[in-house]
């Protein structure tokens, strides 16, 4: 590893504007302004995901590589990984073999603290809830219709519902729970913050709970933004890092993309664009998902959109999508997320993950399928031969951002909210429609004229609300469970099927093979 500054040095970035923590990690200040019709930003999606993985990080990181190599001036935005999957399922979210960021252990583990800001921010509002019920509840909370929860940075489901105690005397109880840190609507507010002000007027805007009358009661309303932003100031730089072969990588902001909206913070993503030609930034799980989210409400909220979009995928994952035997059945799966991109008039190249055991028949397969339907796409191996493995895919990229087509978001603003949630399913999922629970119903029915965005809380692992049907029989619904609003966030967030915003651990967590 060089030193961080050396490599924030390639791409002129001035010692004042940067803060070290240490010789490897810095923060940079983020440059804020609208970036130059002439930028290029590449948006990294997938398939859905498997056990196997599809290597999606990797590819990003060896195509931003590939695009250095070619003599681009190119930078990677990331999330930052969560200590949740770190320590259960996932693990770290670095990359692999010559495709990585580094330092590996110092950017799953605390990182520079954001997400530690962001849990301390959201718990100091829960913590001001209760102190001004316990010192007369001047603001008149209804102490059964508190609706901030308390978040923290790892998977404890013991956690999801909690009992808390304000006063036992004068019998102030209410019944919350925690959620993930990485499912907050205060991480989602400091990833689609556009500056500063932006992120004070959100923060303001959040609904903390409401009075017997149903009037909401606003962060605003407790007097403590101020407080929030000094928690938070350190925590708005973008993190900067390298890729093994040099190449500026910054990692900032991490909402899941099953239970938020699963994109890293416009505070990187438009630094990145400001300072390079190039930008490749990532959406979380497959195209239904962290994509949708990403053209739909990232786009739209930062005035920014794609040149091209990366679709990755593997043979051993469509054999997963399969039913772990034949690459034509896992097709179908593939199919759809080529859909999707299509369906939002975006240019597509699909990153085939190749690994030593694909054989030339199953190769020959997707190459058939690519060529009749007039797919482009490029076999990758950034895993085992890094920037050289990426340089196909690279030139293909540079050729799709030469023409630029108009974003077209699956729904419009204007449309009734049961609309926006029907766009998606349908044209995203495959699904012939949605069956509301009667809560669900009750809330659609007071919700309908919302303008703002919708975020799916859906399992990622098909495009069903059930983890078990890889496959889903058609035709198939998606079951809303309940509608939550972010207000600060500007979106409502739909509980689809059995998911969790705090998951738990695995009965084998990775925590226990560290």
């Amino acid at each position: 590893m060089k030193h961080i500054n050396d490599i924030l040095t390639k791409y002129h970035i001035h010692k004042n504007d940067i803060v070290f923590y240490g010789e490897y990690l810095a923060k940079i200040k983020p440059i804020l302004k609208q970036p130059s019709n002439h930028k290029k930003l590449i948006l990294v999606t997938a398939i859905s995901p498997t056990s196997a993985g599809e290597g999606k990080t990797t590819i990003s990181i060896g195509l931003n590589d590939a695009l250095n190599k070619l003599g681009k001036k190119s930078i990677i935005a990331l999330r930052e990984p969560s200590m949740g999957p770190v320590f259960g399922v996932k693990g770290g979210a670095n990359g692999g073999g010559k495709a990585q960021v580094v330092p590996k252990e110092d950017i799953d583990l605390h990182f520079t603290g954001d997400f530690h800001a962001i849990t301390a921010a959201n718990n100091l509002i829960a913590a001001c809830i209760d102190n001004h019920i316990y010192w007369g509840n001047k603001l008149r909370i209804d102490l059964n219709n508190i609706v901030w929860r308390r978040v923290l940075d790892v998977n404890d489901r013991s956690l999801r519902e909690i009992d808390v105690t304000i006063d036992a005397r004068h019998n102030l109880k209410y019944q919350t729970g925690f959620d993930i840190t990485a499912a907050s609507e205060l991480m989602a507010i400091f990833c689609l913050a556009n500056n500063q002000n932006e992120l004070e007027e959100r923060i303001n805007k959040i609904i903390v709970a409401y009075t017997k009358n149903k009037k909401p009661i606003y962060v605003k309303d407790l007097n403590i933004t101020g407080a929030i932003l000094k928690i938070l100031q350190n925590a708005l730089w973008p993190n900067a890092v390298q890729s093994l072969e040099g190449n500026m990588c910054l990692i900032h902001g991490g909402p899941f993309a099953n239970i938020a909206h699963g994109c890293n913070s416009l505070f990187a993503t438009k630094t990145a664009m400001n300072i390079a030609d190039y930008t490749v930034t990532e959406a979380g799980f497959g195209s239904d998902l962290g994509a949708e989210k990403f053209l739909d409400i990232v786009c739209d909220n930062g005035s920014i959109q794609p040149n091209v979009v990366v679709l990755v995928t593997s043979i051993r994952s469509l054999k997963m999508h399969g039913d772990n035997t034949l690459l034509l059945n896992g097709i179908n799966n593939l199919k759809q997320h080529i859909k999707n991109i299509q369906n939002f008039n975006l240019p597509l190249i699909i990153a085939v993950n190749s690994f030593v055991s694909d054989t030339k028949k199953d190769m020959e397969i997707l190459e058939t399928f690519f060529n009749t339907n007039n797919i482009a796409y490029s076999f990758t191996t950034v895993f085992s031969d890094g920037s050289p493995g990426g340089l196909d895919l690279a030139k293909k990229v540079i050729h799709k951002c030469a023409t630029k087509q108009i974003l077209k978001p699956i729904y419009s603003s204007t449309d009734l909210l049961s609309q926006k949630i029907f766009n998606i399913v349908s044209k995203c999922y495959g699904a012939q429609g949605v069956v509301y629970s009667p809560k669900a119903k009750a809330k659609l029915k007071k919700l309908e004229h919302y303008k703002g965005w919708v975020c799916m809380a859906k399992t990622p692992l098909t495009f069903s609300d059930n983890p078990k049907e890889m496959i889903p029989k058609q035709p198939f619904y998606i079951h809303v469970n309940d509608l939550i609003v972010a207000n600060g966030a500007n979106f409502i967030i739909v509980m689809a099927g059995d998911i969790f915003r705090m998951p738990g651990l695995p009965k084998e967590p990775s925590a226990c093979r560290m």
